[in-house]
């Protein structure tokens, strides 16, 4: 199988952080996804930008950078910091909602409701513990796991140990791993693998199908409860929409999709494109822009 070009350190780390730190604060603090979204654009972009930025006039000629993040970043060269990070990060109900979103199965909503009733730590959700839902539970459980990365290295070891349980279960299996480590990354937060089988086409009633974890795999590979992968299994036909889609990131995705309406065709996650039609799982061939519209 071959292997994607592992990304480049950027030379705008400390720019992207900064950035990156802003967005989950306007996702998580404010809810203003709009923010989020400026934010992560416009770290994605920098990211990729082949140069040192040695000013926000500089980043402002990218295409996603405006005028108050070009501030900001001139604040950033200039001092080596951000007052508007400084402030949030001094501000204890904000870095609580902040750090109690990193607890898998905890929202923003959630996140805010626990501070606003003085939970704001792990200590505090163990004092709670019985309150929690399952998901949660296992958040809180396993967090110190959750937070690790995965060594690409490693990820390789993974790859190869599951394709050969598939190869094994039936030859004609497709399996890929998808995320940052199919976008090249040296290390990944978690496994995602997609997986198909000629004999698995689109039906009305069922477009993908999902398991938690694999059963059979999980005690093999490895200790940590967070290396054991998910698995979705996607039709056929629908399969390598599906690998784009779960490949990511985000950012990607979005422009991917603004990009489709404008040729007449939305295709964030299922749509199928054919020659004459665009038929989606459930076998519709309606106006793309009229099903994105409502």
């Amino acid at each position: 199988m071959s292997k994607r070009k592992a990304p480049q350190e950027t030379l705008n780390e400390g720019i992207t952080d900064f950035l990156i730190e802003l967005a989950n604060y306007e996702r998580n603090v404010n809810r203003a996804i709009h923010k989020y979204n400026a934010y992560r654009k416009a770290a994605s972009v920098i990211a990729k930008y082949p140069q040192k930025i040695k000013s926000g006039t500089e980043a402002k000629k990218l295409d996603g950078v405006g005028a108050k993040i070009a501030e900001k970043i001139d604040e950033f060269l200039s001092t080596g910091k951000l007052r508007k990070l400084e402030k949030i990060r001094n501000d204890d109900t904000s870095s609580s909602i902040n750090f109690l979103t990193r607890v898998t199965g905890i929202g923003p909503a959630a996140a805010r409701k626990f501070v606003e009733e003085g939970v704001k730590t792990l200590e505090d959700l163990k004092k709670i513990e019985h309150k929690l839902n399952h998901h949660q539970q296992i958040g809180l459980k396993y967090f110190e796991d959750f937070e690790k990365r995965i060594p690409r290295a490693e990820m390789e070891k993974m790859e190869a140990l599951i394709l050969a349980e598939l190869e094994s279960v039936d030859p004609e299996y497709i399996g890929t791993i998808c995320g940052s480590y199919r976008r090249g990354a040296e290390s990944s937060g978690d496994i995602d693998i997609l997986l198909t089988h000629p004999d698995f086409t689109s039906h009305p009633d069922c477009s993908m199908l999902w398991w938690s974890t694999w059963s059979p795999l999980g005690s093999s590979l490895t200790p940590c409860l967070k290396e054991t992968p998910s698995s979705w299994l996607i039709p056929k036909d629908q399969y390598y929409c599906g690998v784009l889609y779960f490949t990511g990131s985000d950012i990607f995705n979005k422009n991917m999709r603004t990009h489709a309406l404008e040729v007449w065709l939305e295709n964030p996650c299922w749509w199928t494109v054919r020659k004459i039609s665009l038929t989606t799982s459930s076998g519709s061939t309606e106006n793309p822009k009229t099903a994105a519209s409502e």
